[in-house]
């Protein structure tokens, strides 16, 4: 008998655009058309195609597309770090987003450095990118001034160069924040606290500007001492935290200018012997998915990645595809109230929570 591994001696069909055309019973150009989605195809037979490719497990080749048809489909993501879970849940959304558009995605993380954002540009430009987000929340001069130079679309955030080609998302800070420091006032708190991101970060700064707008509104007092500058990590809010609880007055509310931070103030607090609500309120910025399940649950000041992802697609999309786009695209910030807010130790709520917050 022969061996068995001479019973597959049969050679497989080859797999490609011709099997494809003969499956769907249609041209060579009409499945290349199709594949590169070209929009003149006949509806009926784009079906047909997308048919034979499904049954016949058929990949298309992308590199050749992109070299037949002078396009990669492919659009860039710059992000500052992928060890703060706010990224991670950026990058899915927009992903998701991405390819459902039809377009593929190259990503990249600069983690504040400076030889890795050089990095981060030129596999960009390597990979010929239709479109790149950077969302790396601060003004990454060397990124936008290289891409921008070379005609690529860009989506920023918060702020960037003032050409064509470049889109902003701006985020409202202000919105969720008085929020959050209308809920401390409405729950009897006087003495807040925030600990800030990185100094001179647009968006840390940002927070902070929004922070003191809104105590001023409420008519509470702002303590110079309980303005703490973190670095937007777990062990910048424990350092933060610590810092506070050694100063001769303390605050009974905390806000952090994100999650990451709010979670090291919470190890802090444990470690001291102090309860979060009963001690002290805490409240956070991003709504990371790991926030509703801390203990207890985080209040948190919700900025969607899933929003921040779709508008950065559509911006993209519309540059590369010659629609209408807008220079400006404003994403908003809301309250998300958990368990980590309470009233302080000795006062009462003065007011019921306003009805724009997000009881979770």
């Amino acid at each position: 008998m022969p061996r068995a591994s001479r019973r597959s001696s049969k050679p497989k069909a080859r797999m490609d655009i011709h099997t494809v055309a003969k499956r769907a019973n249609v041209s060579i150009a009409t499945v290349s058309r199709t594949v590169n989605r070209v929009p003149t195809v006949d509806p009926k037979l784009a079906k047909r195609v997308w048919d034979a490719i499904h049954e016949l497990g058929y990949f298309p080749n992308t590199q050749a597309r992109a070299l037949g048809s002078g396009r990669s489909g492919l659009f860039g993501l710059i992000v500052s770090e992928i060890t703060n879970p706010f990224f991670p849940e950026l990058i899915q959304g927009f992903e998701d987003v991405a390819v459902e558009s039809g377009y593929e995605i190259l990503i990249s993380s600069t983690n504040y450095d400076p030889r890795r954002m050089e990095l981060c540009i030129r596999r960009m430009i390597e990979r010929k990118a239709e479109g790149v987000a950077i969302m790396t929340f601060g003004i990454e001069q060397p990124l936008y001034e290289q891409l921008a130079a070379r005609d690529i679309p860009l989506v920023m955030v918060d702020r960037g160069p003032d050409r064509p080609g470049v889109s902003l998302l701006k985020i409202d800070y202000y919105q969720g924040i008085r929020q959050g420091v209308q809920h401390l006032a409405d729950l009897g708190h006087t003495r807040l606290a925030f600990i800030s991101g990185p100094p001179g970060l647009h968006s840390a700064d940002s927070r902070v500007a929004a922070f003191k707008r809104s105590i001023a509104e409420c008519g509470i007092d702002f303590e110079a001492d309980w303005l703490v500058a973190g670095d937007h990590t777990l062990e910048g809010g424990i350092a933060a935290m610590e810092k506070l609880l050694n100063g001769v007055r303390h605050p009974t509310a905390i806000m952090c200018s994100n999650d990451m931070t709010a979670l090291g103030v919470l190890h802090k607090v444990y470690r001291a012997g102090l309860r979060v609500p009963h001690d002290l309120s805490v409240i956070g910025f991003d709504d990371i998915q790991m926030a509703r399940v801390m203990i207890p649950p985080l209040t948190s000041i919700r900025m969607s990645r899933l929003e921040l992802a779709k508008t950065a697609v559509a911006a993209l999309r519309a540059r590369v595809e010659g629609m209408p786009c807008e220079r400006e695209y404003r994403i908003e910030t809301q309250l998300v109230v958990r368990e980590s807010t309470s009233g302080p130790p000795t006062a009462s709520p003065r007011r019921a929570l306003k009805r724009n917050t997000v009881m979770r």
